[in-house]
């Protein structure tokens, strides 16, 4: 009898501890309370299973957790603020419009708003056709640039528009990239609006091309992320040029979307090589924000060292064990531990 009373006296001070041996391996409680769980696992058998069970739970949901995807984080994200932009711009057409036709104009005073009514019919009918005529000009003129029934001819005109265009003042009203066979780079349609409406036709191999296709990744802020994820694309199979290498890493430096990050990261891959890509990857491992964009920094790092690419220096090596301690990311951490263990003999950290 003695026996079953001090039985139930255990199981009693047992649920008190129960509900939070979760969170005792998940490492959330403080101090005075971590004490008192220990205290008491010294004496219960029955806990310590319990707590171990817990331990292995954590363990597995940490080695088999998935990491927000870096294209979906981008595309919500932009979906946001283009939704916050919308709004602002209706809201501002709005206001503008009660400020210019409110309707005191209209009801109280019929004959000024009759005579309001006709002046803006009268200007729409005066300047509507001319508009049109002109859009209809533009647009004839590029479809000529595109269609003339001499490539050659056709080729020569557009490189001569394209030299005396002004890349800073021209907006990229479209872009069309068309697969091509033979293991040739693709091909790449970019239209530009500027004074002359402008089709660029080609491939990254055409310098005219790849120099414009820079010039968006290092104006960023002027193109919007679809158009910079393209250029990305496109540029990679030139990868082996230092200054593609300088502008995708560039890129991964200062582009304000981690998609683009994570896609000028992937280009890089087969790139001959060079202290700045190294250091490339280290940056994005140490400050970039984005979970996605840090495992593809890793991945790179121990692949590069498995093909003997990577010099093992106290800069790299300190940055590694920085992540294995530091990084939000388990998987991070442990692979920063496997990219030291790669690089060097096994050292105490």
């Amino acid at each position: 009898m003695q026996q079953d009373q001090n039985d139930k006296m255990a199981a009693e001070i047992c649920k008190v501890f129960e509900e939070n041996w979760t969170l005792f391996a998940a490492g959330e409680l403080d101090a005075s309370e971590v004490a008192e769980m220990k205290s008491h696992l010294v004496e219960c058998q029955r806990c310590n299973e319990t707590l171990a069970q817990e331990n292995a739970l954590v363990v597995l949901l940490s080695n088999n957790r998935t990491e927000p995807d870096a294209a979906l984080l981008a595309g919500c994200r932009a979906s946001l603020e283009d939704a916050l932009d919308r709004e602002e711009e209706h809201g501002w057409l709005r206001r503008t419009v009660a400020a210019l036709l409110p309707a005191s104009w209209i009801s109280p005073a019929p004959a000024w708003s009759g005579a309001l009514l006709l002046l803006i019919g009268f200007s729409v009918g005066m300047l509507g056709p001319r508009l049109l005529q002109h859009h209809g000009t533009s647009t004839a003129r590029t479809e000529i640039t595109r269609e003339n029934s001499d490539p050659d001819r056709a080729t020569s005109d557009a490189h001569d528009s394209l030299r005396k265009l002004d890349f800073h003042t021209a907006r990229v009203a479209g872009m069309n990239v068309l697969p091509s066979g033979d293991n040739e780079p693709p091909e790449v349609d970019v239209y530009l609006n500027a004074q002359q409406p402008v089709t660029m036709h080609g491939t990254v191999n055409n310098d005219e091309v790849k120099n414009f296709l820079m010039f968006v990744l290092h104006n960023n802020q002027r193109f919007d992320a679809d158009v910079r994820m393209n250029a990305v694309e496109l540029l990679r199979a030139r990868n082996k040029d230092a200054d593609v290498r300088s502008a995708l890493c560039q890129t991964v430096h200062t582009d304000h979307n981690a998609a683009v990050r994570l896609k000028a990261l992937e280009a890089l891959d087969g790139a001959e090589p060079q202290d700045i890509i190294q250091q490339t990857l280290l940056d994005a491992l140490v400050d970039d924000q984005n979970p996605g964009v840090r495992v593809e920094a890793i991945n790179a790092l121990r692949a590069m060292a498995a093909k003997g690419q990577v010099e093992s220096d106290d800069h790299l090596l300190s940055v590694l064990r920085e992540r294995m301690h530091k990084d939000p990311s388990t998987y991070i951490r442990l692979q920063s531990a496997a990219a030291i263990q790669d690089l060097g003999p096994r050292q105490k950290f």
